[in-house]
């Protein structure tokens, strides 16, 4: 239970430190924020080999999810050193986010509908904070076309990122080697 909050608060920290520093133009508190959350988090996972899988694929979800929602024009990161690419604090965010697949946010692996919901309606609420409370994002009016844009790309990232988890976390079928410690 201690780990379940370790990683639920350290996302929410990693989180906050993104939006905040990238609010000032810093990329340096969600760099340093992320590094010490995924290196603790994987260091301490039961799994660490499915965790730092789910990181490679949320990085991947990360460029085509960020890089859409700015190369549409609908919106604009803080702190982005190239306009069209997913800033490093957003980098960041998606590797921490990776983190919780296998812990906090497991419970999403059970369902195939709620990921989809949850991608859809809180992940554009996350942006939207970042806007409205940190100037980490800006739309473009009408502000819902970027909402959109984020709803759509995180309603197909998150299921898949929690159908790998899933599938990564399920016990070997194979019985472990002879002589090999369990």
């Amino acid at each position: 239970m201690q780990r379940f909050w370790a990683n639920l608060i350290g996302n929410q920290l990693v989180w906050l430190c993104a939006v905040a520093g990238a609010g000032h133009g810093w990329q340096w508190p969600a760099l340093l924020a992320a590094t010490l959350y995924v290196g603790s988090q994987v260091l301490t996972s039961p799994q660490p080999r499915v965790d730092l899988r789910l990181l490679l694929v949320a990085m991947a979800c990360a460029w085509l999810v960020d890089a859409s929602a700015a190369a549409s024009g609908a919106v604009r990161y803080a702190a982005a050193p190239l306009g069209w690419a997913p800033p490093p604090w957003i980098m960041a965010l998606w590797a921490a986010f990776a983190m919780t697949l296998t812990t906090s946010m497991s419970f999403l692996q059970r369902h195939l509908v709620l990921p989809i919901l949850f991608g859809m309606l809180l992940a554009p609420l996350a942006y939207l904070s970042a806007s409205r409370g940190f100037g980490a994002v800006q739309f473009r009016a009408p502000a819902w076309q970027g909402l959109l844009v984020f709803g759509l790309g995180w309603s197909i990232a998150l299921p898949l990122l929690c159908a790998a988890a899933r599938r990564w976390s399920r016990p070997s079928r194979h019985p472990p080697l002879a002589g090999a410690s369990s």
